[in-house]
């Protein structure tokens, strides 16, 4: 990454070419939000009342909202993976190699502006959870933390989808993984719901899925209803299994996806 602090100015003038083109083209964060805001209203409103979470007299519309917000961050995945995958086919990120800028610049521009996208779609995300019922019960530096917790979770799917977009650059094929990957780590997590009625074995892969640590986590410092204690060390700790899951995601995905970048440049 000293390549990135050297080029700072490149990746500066870069990020705002994207958040320029991310403003004449709204329907991008449009397609990041869609499904959260539909899973909010669905689950959060229509079942709200029928479903209950069971074993903590709590709110079912609460304990779903971080799940929803983890979403987001799968979200970003399909998007940037095609936002990558379509400059390749088009010959803009090779016009952008001829330049004398680090070879870091180009997707580290691209992850930060999709970042805002991600940003502006949890916002429209929290504003539709507060239409429906919602509420933080946190101080406002838990708040906080909790907020930041899942732009560190989207930044680390953003490169996901970089690492996607590189490696498979059919947009209908990154499309259809894209979906498979939302679904999975949604619905193999604790998001919607507790994950006690699990057998074994896949109660703890979903304990361990980061979406079920970051969604346990925020539930935490939000002091929304959670799940209940069971003694998992991934659950009982999630705000520390979220951090360092999230570091270590990005420790490994920025330098995989960097080398994968350098390699393509050289077909």
């Amino acid at each position: 990454m000293s390549s990135v602090l050297a080029h700072g100015g490149d990746v500066a003038a870069l990020t705002g070419r994207h958040l320029r083109h991310l403003r004449r083209t709204p329907e991008k964060i449009i397609g990041v939000a869609l499904t959260p805001v539909a899973m909010v209203v669905i689950l959060g409103y229509l079942f709200a009342t029928v479903v209950e979470v069971k074993n903590t007299g709590g709110s079912y519309r609460e304990y779903i909202m971080a799940g929803v917000f983890a979403q987001v961050g799968l979200s970003c995945i399909g998007i940037t993976a095609i936002g990558v995958a379509g400059d390749l086919g088009k010959g803009l990120i090779d016009r952008f190699r001829s330049l004398p800028m680090g070879r870091a610049t180009v997707l580290v521009s691209h992850t930060l502006a999709d970042l805002a996208a991600a940003a502006l779609s949890i916002a429209l995300v929290a504003v539709t959870g507060l239409a429906v019922g919602w509420r933080v019960h946190g101080s406002f530096l838990e708040n906080l933390t909790g907020f930041l917790l899942l732009l560190g979770f989207a930044y680390a799917m953003l490169w996901v989808g970089a690492l996607l977009g590189m490696v498979m650059r059919n947009l209908e094929a990154i499309s259809g993984v894209a979906a498979l990957l939302l679904v999975l780590f949604s619905f193999l997590s604790s998001s919607f719901m507790p994950l006690t009625g699990l057998p074994g074995w896949l109660r703890a892969v979903a304990e361990w899925n980061p979406v079920s640590a970051v969604s346990e986590a925020c539930r935490q410092l939000w002091g929304n209803t959670g799940a209940t204690a069971t003694g998992s060390f991934p659950v009982e700790n999630a705000v520390l299994v979220s951090a360092i899951s999230i570091g270590l995601l990005i420790a490994v995905l920025i330098p995989l996806s960097l080398r994968v970048y350098r390699i393509s440049a050289t077909r």
